[in-house]
């Protein structure tokens, strides 16, 4: 796809690099083979989380772009509402408990991304926590919701803190700390008005429109 670009004017994506470590010395071979003679019109974009194994000098010859999470749990839940829609947010036959265990989720997301910022004291090990994790929480939420006539929160915890996001967490106390957080938002209390998802009140849970 890449020579045939190149001839054409076409672009090329090449997504999640850091997956296919083996090929990056392919990939800097023929980004270093690019030469003034390929079509003015081609472009190849490449996607990747960090990675010391990714070529330092195709990074040198590249124009790059970072996105990192935002700072702070208003932002972090404000950017992930920003990427729901209503039509997404009423897909589901208990649409008030959806919309309520949605914002659990979406809390807990907000939290363990921002306590990166802290370093060891957030966690032991810093981990690359995706809005990816949250997608596959958010759709797993809406097909219990949808089968099920009990709201089954064992199984949301433990998908949610073992699987979609603790599947790359390693150290054994950043694991018992992800089951305690995910615990405290996703729980029987959250699908009732004000309940508090810190000691302060500060936050908590508000009764959904349907």
């Amino acid at each position: 796809m890449i020579e045939d670009a190149k001839v054409k004017g076409g672009w090329v994506l090449l997504q999640n690099c850091h997956l296919s470590l083996s090929w990056m010395p392919r990939l800097e071979m023929i980004v270093e083979g690019f030469n003034k003679t390929i079509h003015q019109e081609f472009r190849l974009w490449l996607t990747s989380m960090p990675s010391e194994s990714f070529p330092v000098s195709t990074l040198q010859n590249s124009v790059k772009m970072t996105l990192e999470p935002p700072q702070g749990l208003r932002s972090n839940l404000l950017r992930t509402f920003d990427l729901l829609d209503n039509k997404m947010l009423n897909d589901c036959k208990k649409p008030r408990e959806y919309k309520m265990l949605l914002l659990g989720f979406a809390f807990f997301h907000a939290i363990v991304q921002d306590r990166r910022k802290f370093g060891p004291i957030g966690w032991n090990i810093p981990y690359a926590f995706t809005f990816e994790d949250f997608d596959v929480c958010q759709k797993q939420l809406k097909l219990f919701l949808d089968e099920y006539d009990m709201i089954p929160f064992k199984v949301l915890n433990y998908l949610g803190a073992e699987i979609n996001y603790g599947g790359r967490v390693t150290d054994d106390k950043d694991v018992r700390l992800i089951k305690s957080i995910l615990a405290r938002y996703i729980a029987p209390g959250i699908v009732e008005d004000n309940y508090k998802f810190s000691k302060s009140g500060l936050y908590y849970s508000v009764v959904a429109n349907t």
